[in-house]
């Protein structure tokens, strides 16, 4: 049986005296779950938030980085300096990278493979718009950017991957998407794995995020697809993430 996955987003919230005041009580709330826990904190609470997280249950990562080493791209983060901070997860190709930021398949591929390379665990996100999803073509565009984001990935690289489902009109608006409809994309997403890869695709986490609350987790982690969990506003205070994370 494939483990439940609970991560949190924090995207541009929290200083690192807000980790200090966080990581007081969350830990506690969590230690004597089996699900797997992660907060994916702002580059700037890194430090603190993997220091504070030793001797827990409480893993860490990254919202984001530059498939580069290094080099002048002033203002990014490499893999090599999330490697020099114990970092263990990595957000890539989140909806609001690719919206705000001009993150496109083709540079999400480009860090999954140097995430890997550097011995950090994607968190690959995917997800249609509204627009896409009235459309009907939330199929195609989900499991097309799974294809693309997975070029010249192999087997065992893929078992290193989590992968997101996040649509789009659900992030932060409030919105769920059913738990059938969550789940339907999820299975979509892990028959394309198994058309690319095979049987392997039944040992793949795909989580759901969008609007994820402690109201509702139960509901879609015990979806057969869905396998936890990309929370983002819910995230950020300790009690309401420890009831999503200990949902059952």
């Amino acid at each position: 049986m494939r483990r439940k996955v609970i991560a949190g987003n924090w995207k541009m919230n929290k200083s690192p005296k807000d980790v200090e005041e966080f990581m007081e009580r969350f830990p506690g709330l969590v230690s004597d779950t089996e699900n797997e826990v992660i907060l994916c904190v702002p580059f700037i609470d890194l430090c603190k938030a993997v220091k504070l997280s030793k001797g827990t249950n409480v893993k860490i990562g990254a919202q984001n980085m530059h498939f580069k080493d290094s080099g002048a791209y002033t203002g990014e983060i490499s893999p090599k300096m999330l490697n020099d901070l114990n970092v263990e997860y990595v957000i890539i190709g989140h909806s609001e990278r690719r919206e705000y930021f001009n993150e496109t398949d083709e540079t999400v591929n480009l860090k999954i493979k140097a995430a890997l390379t550097h011995d950090l665990k994607p968190i690959v996100c995917v997800g249609e718009t509204l627009e896409q999803r009235e459309a009907g073509i939330t199929k195609e565009f989900v499991t097309g950017q799974v294809r693309n984001a997975l070029k010249e990935i192999t087997e065992d690289e893929l078992k290193k991957i989590i992968i997101a489902y996040e649509p789009i009109w659900a992030i932060g608006t409030g919105k769920t998407a059913s738990k059938e409809d969550a789940n339907e994309v999820c299975k979509w997403i892990r028959e394309e794995l198994r058309a690319l890869y095979g049987d392997v695709a039944d040992e793949i986490i795909i989580q759901y995020g969008g609007s994820v609350k402690s109201s509702n987790a139960k509901d879609l982690f015990e979806m057969s697809d869905i396998d936890g969990g990309l929370v983002g506003g819910a995230s950020l205070e300790p009690e309401e993430f420890s009831k999503i994370v200990k949902y059952n």
